[in-house]
């Protein structure tokens, strides 16, 4: 099976020749429009070479600020959610002394399950798998606290401060599985790889006024658009790609230490 960063490098590849092919096709578009009429080659191309190179600068930008904070916020989720988790584990010092092994128990398990959830997503039914496990201890969590609030005995403060900690653990979940399916729709990328080939039909078309081809421009232009377009796609995939933020699980981990 291809993986995303495999799959990547193969489309920016591509991107990359694509783009040198283009620019070769408006070397040659240009050349013949040169020896055809010499001083019309040029009319009205500084126009539309501003209009496109103006519109190529744009998404470039528009996307990588996307993906960048997007990869940002994800980041920052794991951090919530060990908060989270952590406040209510500590809430659980409020619950009668014989109900409070239990619960830790099966917190220790979830923070576990939580961790392993975002490891290797590469294998879609796997990571379902340890998602769904990880509901499973949600619901036996909930299900066990207020049955331990529900006792005779139990302070109403108590509950008051353990179940809203315990609701905000558990709504956090869906919003970190919100973020990893929050990604721009394919028609930007798609639109971002034409404008770069258009792109380089320009820059073709521009440098045709010399005989000799430059290739240091074109491949320049070529191997930095082609790099760019490969940066904010990974970014937009930070568990799936070569840039990650697998490092920000370890506080989860830690989390899970201190509760041992």
């Amino acid at each position: 099976m291809i993986h995303l960063a495999e799959a990547t490098a193969l489309a920016v590849l591509l991107l990359f020749l694509g783009m040198l092919v283009c620019s070769e096709i408006g070397r040659r578009i240009a050349r013949v429009r040169l020896a055809r009429d010499p001083d019309g080659a040029k009319s009205g191309a500084g126009a539309v070479d501003t209009a496109v190179f103006g519109l190529l600068g744009l998404m470039i930008a528009f996307t990588f600020s996307g993906a960048a904070s997007r990869f940002e916020a994800r980041r920052h989720l794991v951090s919530d959610e060990a908060n989270t988790i952590g406040t209510a584990y500590l809430r659980l010092d409020l619950l009668p002394s014989d109900a409070q092994p239990a619960l830790r128990a099966l917190f220790r398990r979830y923070v576990d399950a939580r961790v392993a959830t975002y490891r290797d997503v590469d294998d879609i039914d796997h990571a379902r798998a340890r998602l769904d496990a990880g509901v499973a201890l949600q619901s036996a969590i909930w299900t066990q606290s207020v049955a331990a609030c529900s006792r005779t005995g139990v302070e109403s403060r108590a509950c008051l401060l353990l179940l809203p900690a315990l609701n905000d653990m558990i709504d956090i979940t869906t919003t970190r599985a919100t973020a990893t399916q929050n990604h721009p729709p394919v028609v930007i990328f798609v639109l971002l790889g034409a404008l770069c080939l258009l792109g380089a039909l320009l820059v073709g078309y521009g440098t045709a006024i010399g005989r000799e081809r430059s290739w240091l421009h074109t491949t320049t232009f070529a191997a930095t658009l082609a790099l760019s377009v490969f940066v904010i796609v990974d970014l937009e995939f930070p568990r799936l790609g070569l840039i990650r933020i697998d490092q920000a699980d370890q506080v989860l981990i830690e989390l899970g230490k201190t509760m041992r």
